[in-house]
């Protein structure tokens, strides 16, 4: 696993991506958890608007600790929002909210990527741990024999699989986000300037997947140039 300046040429643009994607997200929440929304409504009421009009009246909302550690659990069937977003008025925490419940839409509709997404959670579990010890052992089984190369390939397979999921994950994302924001507008929980804070706070949010999709896919390559490299040599 020698350093090839070739990899670090395609390794930092994804890296500087991904940096910078972290911090406008930070700074977007930051700077629309100052702007309060007309309608005094909490991302908690938020959300739960969202879902009593859609019928998902079984969905819990719930609050958990740490900063952007927003998410929908679909085994307990429940929304978790920082405390941040759950008792916040503000555009951001109203967009986060109303995208977690998007999620809660999801699944109780049967939305295809993210029925996907989960079916292939398994394997993916799997593959996050495999994948690079199987890489690196079939790169040094091969100095003895050129036959345990294909364990380098069973590893790729098992990132490749990584990247898929990653991949599958940004319409679940961007479908969520679209969900939050038809939500807000069709029932009137944002004014139109107050909407674009939160559309600003959701976009900024999809880029940190778009970024992390494309170091994974920095890294498959880098993995498949050695592998191959390794199979000539």
């Amino acid at each position: 696993m020698y350093f090839d300046l070739n990899y670090f040429y395609l390794l930092l643009p994804t890296v500087i991506f991904a940096f910078w994607a972290s911090s406008r997200v930070k700074t977007t929440f930051n700077k629309y958890s100052r702007q309060l929304s007309a309608s005094n409504i909490s991302g908690a009421q938020a959300a739960q608007r969202v879902l009593y009009a859609n019928g998902l009246t079984s969905t819990r909302i719930e609050r958990v600790e740490g900063a952007l550690t927003d998410h929908y659990d679909p085994r307990e069937n429940v929304i978790r929002l920082s405390n941040a977003v759950y008792d916040s008025t503000s555009t951001a925490a109203i967009g986060v909210a109303c995208h977690e419940a998007g999620h809660a839409l999801q699944y109780a509709q049967g939305y295809g990527p993210i029925k996907l997404r989960a079916a292939i959670i398994p394997a993916t579990n799997l593959g996050s741990k495999l994948a690079v010890p199987l890489i690196i052992l079939g790169i040094f089984l091969s100095y003895v024999s050129q036959t345990y190369i294909t364990v380098a390939y069973i590893g790729i397979w098992f990132f490749a699989v990584c990247v898929f999921f990653q991949l599958v994950t940004l319409p679940v994302e961007y479908n969520a986000s679209n969900r939050a924001l038809a939500a807000i507008e069709g029932q009137g929980m944002l004014s139109d300037s107050e909407l674009e804070g939160s559309r600003k706070v959701l976009r900024a949010a999809a880029l940190t997947y778009v970024a992390a999709l494309a170091m994974s896919l920095a890294q498959l390559l880098r993995f498949i140039s050695l592998v191959s490299g390794g199979r000539r040599n």
